[in-house]
């Protein structure tokens, strides 16, 4: 059921998914916080699995710098979309792969097989069930060479909080917020699909039950977090701009910031 929720979802919002990331400055941060940490720790070249990768964003910016990558997801309107993309950006030549299938299960690929394994934008927070989320993660490590970064990114649940706060007051009511204040869990329905939002310390003890060595936790929209007109209109002054991407790249590693960032990433090492 969950799964048909989500497959339902993203097969609608294909062409939104695909624009989310670039489509102003506040989203942008999203995209280039999670780029700079990938530029840190990734090898020089080599194979990335690029786990839930919906309609290939990062698949075809990885590509552009050289790397090779599959593309896995679940949702086939999503690879369709990822297939035009990549041949669009004439990088067939790198993407090896544009494959169906679920982070839940990645037994199509080899054990040990990729030099980097990356998740990013929220797919593990779209897998309710606890057991199935370890599964997951178990997946998406077994992948992984010894030493290889594994980069991971989730929804968090203070930042839905302050959501639910700041525009959907009414709904605080309402009992799926008392569901998503106390487990994370959101079954769907109303405006979104069935998701799972993180606090920093389970997705770190997730990972560490699993055996591998946190590296960073990163607050992606940092403490711009909710503040997108503010943000977008800081954008348009570029020496302010500069100060203030400056000040986010010195900030948005501290725990607190990771904590109220709407999207919080994880890099790990094998």
């Amino acid at each position: 059921m969950t799964e048909t929720l989500v497959k339902d979802y993203y097969s609608s919002q294909v062409r939104a998914e695909w624009r989310r990331l670039i489509q102003d400055a506040y989203h942008r941060l999203e995209f280039e916080t999670t780029l700079h940490f990938l530029e840190k720790y990734l090898p020089e070249k080599g194979l990335i699995l690029d786990a839930g990768g919906g309609p290939g964003r990062y698949t075809i910016e990885l590509a552009k710098r050289g790397y090779q990558v599959i593309l896995l997801d679940f949702t086939p309107a999503n690879l369709e979309f990822a297939r035009r993309q990549i041949r669009r950006a004439k990088l067939q030549d790198r993407v090896e792969g544009v494959v169906e299938g679920s982070i839940v299960d990645l037994s199509q690929f080899t054990s040990n097989s990729f030099d980097a394994v990356v998740c990013l934008g929220g797919p593990l927070s779209h897998v309710l069930e606890e057991h199935k989320r370890d599964q997951a993660i178990s997946e998406l490590i077994r992948l992984a060479r010894k030493d290889a970064p594994i980069f991971v990114s989730v929804m968090g649940r203070l930042s839905l909080l302050v959501i639910e706060l700041v525009l959907f007051q009414p709904e605080i009511e309402m009992p799926h917020f008392k569901e998503i204040r106390d487990t994370g869990d959101y079954q769907g329905s109303r405006g979104f699909t069935a998701c799972h939002f993180f606090l920093p310390e389970e997705l770190r003890q997730a990972f560490e039950n699993q055996g591998v060595t946190v590296l960073e936790m990163v607050g992606l929209e940092g403490i711009g977090s909710h503040h997108d007109r503010k943000v977008n209109q800081l954008a348009k002054n570029e020496q302010r701009w500069k100060i203030w991407l400056e000040t986010h790249y010195q900030t948005c590693t501290h725990p607190s910031v990771v904590g109220i960032s709407e999207h919080m990433l994880i890099v790990c090492r094998k």
